[in-house]
């Protein structure tokens, strides 16, 4: 979580993958996570009752549930209405049950996308049908090249779509250069 929204690899990889979609929706949609998959609630509420009895002293916000993050975890035990200086002793059956929701059905609202220098994914662009791989040139209008993201090539962000971005440039560049062999 940051103070805009959700950020990191997860998302970034889940944006890449779902880009057509979410700008169909206008990026505008509920989502909900569940941040321990494949734990089930029970055993959560044991793991709490647990801390509950074992660590009655120490503050909530400050024994995170592995693998959670120190922050998320802080996020979370807000989230759940609990306040920040709560103890696993003080901590009611209802207030351990909004924690447990929050841990496997945070629900989340997308209410927009970040600005255009802030996004890391990108998706659509000229069709790679209509661009001749070996000139960059375009098909429909000769004269005309392209490379990096004004072409429809999606991947995730990092090492791709650079690498995408400096060979379809490098070779549009021969090309124009009329280097190309």
């Amino acid at each position: 979580m940051t103070h805009g929204g959700i950020s990191g690899p997860g998302i970034l990889r889940l944006s890449a993958w779902g880009a057509r979609a979410l700008h169909a929706l206008d990026y505008r949609f509920p989502i909900r996570i569940n941040w321990l998959p494949g734990i089930e609630p029970q055993r959560i509420g044991r793991e709490l009752d647990q801390r509950r009895k074992n660590q009655p002293a120490r503050l909530v916000v400050n024994t995170p549930f592995t693998p959670i993050p120190s922050r998320l975890w802080v996020y979370l035990v807000r989230a759940s209405g609990i306040p920040r200086e709560t103890r696993w002793a003080a901590l009611s059956r209802s207030a351990q049950h909004r924690l447990i929701l929050q841990l496997v059905t945070t629900e989340l609202s997308v209410v927009g996308k970040s600005l255009n220098k802030d996004e890391f994914v990108t998706c659509g662009g000229v069709r790679l049908g209509e661009v001749n791989f070996k000139t960059m040139e375009s098909r429909i209008c000769p004269g005309l090249y392209f490379g990096g993201e004004l072409l429809d090539i999606d991947g995730l962000t990092g090492g791709f779509n650079f690498q995408a971005a400096w060979t379809t440039g490098w070779i549009a560049g021969k090309a124009m250069a009329g280097t190309v062999v």
